[in-house]
């Protein structure tokens, strides 16, 4: 829903990329900001807690749409988001390590992916409520139409469309707190791990491994190519279709439906093949979409490529992880605190790529993500290099 939310106030409030690509900037440096607070939080109380401290939050920052959109004013909108990411932020700093932890250290990786599988069912429904609650509820006007239109006339259509925004998070917010109030009642294992230095100690010991340093900066990069692909697909889609925001965002739905289908057959394949070679493989494969959608002069053929690096994307996120955390043991924990601050990849980045799609176009934006995915596969080739040296 945050990445439909681009082409949503770049509509309502007639914005340029790299304005509208303050929502991912606010977001994921949330996730930065938020992630060692949550590292301390579960390692003093326990992965339970944490979960639920983040749910709550997130909830907050859902109803906090309700004032925003009454306000009128972007920056209310921002700062609701960063509450809600925050939340995000908290939440997988506990589930991700807690994931690992239940079950034997060989098959973390594996066992992280088949959880987070299930991820994309979440953002199919969050594109479908934005497509048909946000998208299908804007006003036709475009940038110049508005310009024209009385300040009154303005303010009347902007509060409709607002009011659209509103809802579908205010609705979020409800199951949210169901969700909070299950996981609150459910009895789950506190697998309290101990351990053998303070705060600080752990950081230090974390800081000397290579391997799991060289996996926070390829999953900032990874992070990168993501939101930045996810955030700019609907633009892609309407600037070489001419399609329409709520039209194009089907483009959007397929990428996460195969990025979806990928994930689960990406986990497939690491039953017979190492997670590196899959990663290694998947790595290379977006690569190539990424040049296609950047070189071709076919609309389709460019969008079409642009699904298939959401495709490839699909284990990347939780095969770093699983990676860079493998033999962390007690400092598991900790070492998740660095995995989720890699998440303002997904700011840094999308803003870059916002001024360089204001500059030179849309197409030629998506260098970037190719960058950034080409940093994950120098990741991938050198892994094995790495975890010799740990």
């Amino acid at each position: 829903m945050t990445d439909l939310l681009l082409a949503t106030f770049k509509r309502i409030m007639s914005m340029t990329d790299f304005q509208t690509s303050w929502i991912q900037l606010v977001f994921y440096t949330a996730y930065f900001c938020l992630a060692l607070p949550a590292a301390w939080f579960i390692r003093r109380y326990s992965y339970k807690a944490g979960v639920l401290l983040g749910l709550g939050a997130y909830a907050v920052g859902a109803l906090l749409f309700y004032p925003a959109s009454i306000v009128m004013e972007f920056w209310f909108f921002l700062l609701a988001l960063y509450i809600l990411a925050g939340g995000l932020s908290i939440l997988e700093t506990s589930a991700n390590p807690y994931i690992i932890a239940m079950g034997p250290a060989e098959t973390g990786t594996r066992r992280l992916n088949i959880a987070q599988a299930f991820n994309p069912v979440g953002s199919i429904a969050g594109i479908l409520i934005g497509k048909y609650a946000i998208l299908g509820n804007l006003h036709e006007a475009d940038a110049e139409d508005r310009m024209e239109m009385s300040e009154a006339a303005l303010r009347s259509i902007q509060e409709a469309e607002l009011s659209s925004v509103m809802s579908a998070y205010v609705g979020v917010a409800f199951v949210i707190v169901a969700v909070f109030i299950l996981i609150a009642l459910v009895k789950l294992p506190d697998m309290k791990e101990s351990s053998d230095g303070g705060f600080v100690h752990e950081i230090t010991e974390l800081l000397k491994r290579k391997k799991y340093l060289l996996g926070v900066l390829a999953q900032t990069f990874y992070m990168g190519a993501q939101i930045g692909v996810w955030s700019f697909t609907i633009r892609y889609a309407m600037q070489n279709l001419g399609f329409n925001e709520a039209d194009a965002s089907n483009f959007y739905l397929a990428s996460i439906v195969c990025f979806s289908l990928c994930r689960f057959a990406g986990t497939g394949l690491m039953f017979g093949f190492s997670p590196q070679k899959v990663l290694l493989a998947f790595a290379a494969l977006s690569c190539v979409c990424c040049v296609m959608a950047i070189i071709s002069g076919c609309g389709i053929v460019g969008t079409l490529s642009v699904v298939g690096i959401s495709a490839f994307m699909s284990i990347m996120f939780p095969t770093i992880y699983g990676l860079a955390c493998e033999g962390l043991g007690e400092r598991t924990k900790m070492g998740a605190s660095g995995m989720i601050m890699a998440i303002i990849g997904g700011a840094i980045f999308t803003a870059i790529q916002g001024r360089v799609s204001d500059a030179f176009g849309i197409k030629a934006s998506f260098v970037i993500p190719l960058i950034c995915l080409v940093v994950v596969f120098i990741y991938a080739a050198s892994y094995n290099r790495l975890s010799e040296k740990k």
